[in-house]
């Protein structure tokens, strides 16, 4: 295999850039882009994007989560570290992004400081070594707008750099919130994708206005938000659960169109039985590693054929 050509930032230490090299390469498939398993919302959302009449029985249990990550072709899943102690020696080949900030989604949102690392960069690289996983980097949500905006810029950068410093990549969750602040503005959403950048995270992570009319016209407006990013590349979240082949064509259109680099997916995957979701990460990896069209894309999601998912030698499933 072939090794990724990366531009290894300047926080990364000589002796640490072929290790850095190789938690890049990892965390993007060997591709340069990424496809993320967004398991934070355990803590995020709580019960309510795991339990209704529209969500698989299956999603009620965390190990879905890695269940669906072990079987996606090129997933990272990233979530808390508690979960990777818990279910990690069980899916040893699935490379593992860490989350070290949280929230809840009770009472009102403005009040509660999530600055606060969970976790220090310190824990993670000790945890790194003493499990054997493919830890290959971090992750945090940095909210802008709200009164908490200076500790966690601050309490960020210097995990970034820590992160760095130790060999590990970096990716940011940047979310503009507070009164009177558009959500789905995207000259609001660049400067968030800007201030990435200027903190010097690997990847951002930032809203897509999937409920704007004109999809072409916002998909080339959404460039704006890729270009402030620099070289820190963009990956948008996947929003609220809709048909597959919209949602192919909506990560199509973001990555040919609007220069981002992969995609985000929690609850539009994981809500999903690991039949199902595991037919939709063949589809959407498709598109992020191979540059195939969302027509493509569709017949493989469409396809039934059977496939085994291994866990250190044992069948999760035949389907």
């Amino acid at each position: 295999m072939h090794k990724l050509k990366i531009k290894v930032p300047l926080s990364v230490p000589k002796n640490k850039r072929n290790e850095f090299q190789l938690n890049y390469e990892m965390l993007t498939n060997y591709s340069g882009r990424l496809f993320l398993i967004a398991g934070d919302q355990k803590v995020e959302h709580l019960n309510a994007d795991f339990v209704g009449p529209k969500i698989s029985p299956e999603d009620q249990s965390p190990e879905h989560l890695f269940k669906i990550a072990a079987a996606s072709q090129g997933g990272v899943l990233a979530t808390h570290l508690g979960l990777i102690a818990q279910y990690g020696s069980d899916y040893p080949d699935t490379p593992y992004l860490v989350k070290l900030n949280g929230k809840t989604n009770i009472g009102r949102n403005e009040l509660k400081d999530s600055s606060h690392l969970w976790w220090t960069v310190e824990d993670v690289i000790k945890f790194k070594k003493e499990s054997n996983l493919k830890i290959v980097g971090i992750g945090y949500t940095l909210y802008l707008g709200g009164q908490y905006e200076a500790e966690m810029l601050a309490t960020v950068a210097q995990a970034l750099y820590q992160a760095h410093q130790a060999g590990l990549t970096t990716l940011l969750w940047v979310y503009p919130r507070g009164p009177k602040i558009n959500e789905e503005n995207i000259h609001t959403i660049a400067g968030g994708a800007g201030i990435a950048s200027a903190l010097g995270s690997d990847f951002v992570k930032i809203k897509y206005p999937y409920a704007a009319k004109n999809k072409l016209a916002t998909a080339q407006k959404f460039r704006e938000a890729t270009k402030a990013a620099g070289r820190t590349k963009v990956v948008c979240v996947g929003g609220q659960q809709r048909p597959v082949k919209l949602l192919l064509d909506d990560l199509a259109r973001q990555i040919k169109i609007s220069k981002t680099n992969g995609l985000a997916m929690g609850r539009n995957l994981h809500q999903r039985s690991l039949t199902e979701a595991t037919r939709l990460t063949a589809a959407l990896g498709s598109i992020i590693f191979h540059d195939q069209s969302a027509a493509e894309a569709y017949k493989i999601y469409n396809r039934k054929n059977k496939l085994s998912v291994q866990s250190r030698g044992r069948f999760l499933g035949l389907f």
